[in-house]
């Protein structure tokens, strides 16, 4: 009883906190004294007030409202980025981390306004240790920058949520993708971070330039920063680990009559042990969509595509065994992506799926949300999402990274129609909740940022927000740290 009314007077005294800061801030505004102080650090051409820049950095690939910022600075290093984060602390000024903008939970929307700390000219590769297979990255290097990088190194970084995103904005939001089944997340791949926090204090989480592959030294404060949507610093460093490229790749197609039989067969080649490196699942509608925008002839049914990673000997025995499953379920034969221009082309169409999907039906927008469960219930979930697609008469498609249990929904939503709006986010919220109740996350790998902030009280308690809550108090006692995003307004 003592522990919850200390934290409800915490909390009521947070909020007159930020409403003071909010009134502060609308008072004060951002006059042209905080502007010229803004150019002082980064230069007169590195910061923009233009409506169209603005704009352009007040909306990412999701279906929430364009909030633009007050202004948008370009920092080019480490040391102006914290000078520039001291001046908005300093002003009570909102501070927006953006990346390349590809997230899909509102992450870089100013709903108070602000300052948007554009980091796309920080784009250094700083240090590669072959021997060692990790790389420190600022945060405008992409993941396809990097790769090329390290093309004749026989190494690579396989996290791949299918956009070019940017590196450290993917330990932001703690990406992952179709490779995560055999390679992990971000939160697995990530070893050490340089973050500036909301004050300007530069903080390396691991310690600087460590990159130990394990330590049991206090603290996991990596792992705090990994997934926190910008609301505790700007990740300005990081340190990843990196794979051996396979000595083999082999992808392949196959279709089932049914949504159970496809998802079926995803569960039985985990519960096998097979090590698939990638095993996606579309369902007929995200298959027919993807033949046209691609330019493919695949059976519109529900689909696996597979990828098998390994020494020759070794993708010969895995494909024995998952085809042994395939044929169990009544799968179709292997349709066989072997050269690389194929795979290409087969994986382009897999993450070019939300591009698909909008141009299915143009003037549409795409609601997309994301759950995950334990493998055991994955056949349950997704059979009963695919019901209730049909039963509210919505158009929509189900696809996902079944290796590891997430799967997606993207739901083309008329921007005129309220309705429709309305019925689209009681789906979300359903399917959220089914997963809840699964033992599973309302979000596998999208993020919180302004779409599921409910979703997460329910998932994780009252107790464990307010813990985040108090994390974030000690961090950004001023809450100007991407405000509005991961926790209700305080």
């Amino acid at each position: 009883m003592a522990l919850h009314w200390r934290f409800h007077v915490r909390s009521a005294i947070q909020r007159l906190a930020s409403w003071r800061n909010c009134w502060l801030q609308l008072k004060r505004g951002l006059n042209a004294e905080i502007t010229d102080a803004l150019r002082a650090v980064a230069g007169a051409d590195n910061v923009s007030t233009s409506t169209a820049v603005r704009e352009q950095h007040g909306k990412d690939e999701s279906y929430h409202e364009c909030k633009p910022p007050d202004v948008v600075v370009w920092p080019q290093n480490v040391e102006q980025v914290s000078k520039l984060a001291e001046i908005c602390c300093a002003n009570s000024l909102p501070i927006i981390p953006y990346g390349t903008g590809t997230g899909l939970e509102g992450g870089v929307v100013a709903v108070r306004g602000g300052v948007c700390f554009n980091l796309t000219k920080m784009d250094r590769i700083l240090e590669l240790n072959t021997l060692d297979f990790d790389v420190t990255v600022e945060p405008g290097v992409t993941r396809k920058t990097l790769n090329n990088y390290l093309r004749d190194s026989g190494l690579w970084f396989p996290v791949d949520p299918g956009a070019d995103a940017s590196l450290c904005g993917m330990a932001a939001t703690s990406a992952s993708g179709t490779n995560a089944v055999k390679y992990g997340t971000m939160r697995e791949n990530v070893i050490n971070l340089e973050v500036v926090l909301a004050d300007g204090t530069i903080l390396n989480t691991a310690g600087a330039k460590r990159r130990f592959r394990k330590s049991a030294a206090g603290y996991s404060l990596t792992n705090l920063f990994v997934g926190s949507e910008g609301t505790l610093g700007i990740i300005t460093k990081a340190t990843l680990h990196l794979h051996g490229m396979p000595e083999s790749i082999m992808s392949a197609v196959c279709t089932f009559s049914t949504v159970q039989a496809a998802v079926d067969c995803t569960v039985q080649i985990l519960q096998n042990g097979i090590p698939i490196a990638r095993i996606e699942f579309l369902d007929d509608v995200m298959m027919d969509i993807c033949n046209k925008y691609s330019n493919l002839n695949y059976t519109v049914s529900s689909t696996l595509f597979l990828e098998f990673h390994g020494a020759e000997k070794s993708l010969v025995e895995q494909i024995e065994a998952t085809a042994e499953i395939v044929k169990m379920n009544k799968g179709s034969d292997f349709i066989w992506a072997k050269d690389q221009e194929t795979r290409v082309k087969l994986w382009h169409a897999r993450h070019n799926a939300l591009y698909a999907a909008l141009a299915f039906l143009p003037g549409s927008q795409v609601y997309s949300t994301d759950v995950c469960v334990p493998f055991s219930k994955l056949s349950e979930i997704i059979v009963a999402t695919k019901e209730d697609l049909i039963e509210s008469k919505l158009t929509g498609t189900i696809l996902g990274h079944v290796g590891d249990g997430n799967f997606h929904c993207f739901l083309l939503m008329d921007p005129e129609d309220k309705d429709e709006q309305r019925r689209i986010k009681e789906f979300a919220d359903r399917l959220g909740r089914r997963a809840l109740a699964l033992h599973g996350t309302c979000t596998g790998e999208h993020g919180i940022g302004l779409g599921k902030q409910q979703l997460l009280t329910e998932e994780i308690g009252a107790v464990g927000v307010q813990v985040m809550r108090e994390i974030k108090a000690v961090l950004d006692p001023k809450h100007i740290m991407n405000p509005g995003k991961i926790l209700q307004s305080i």
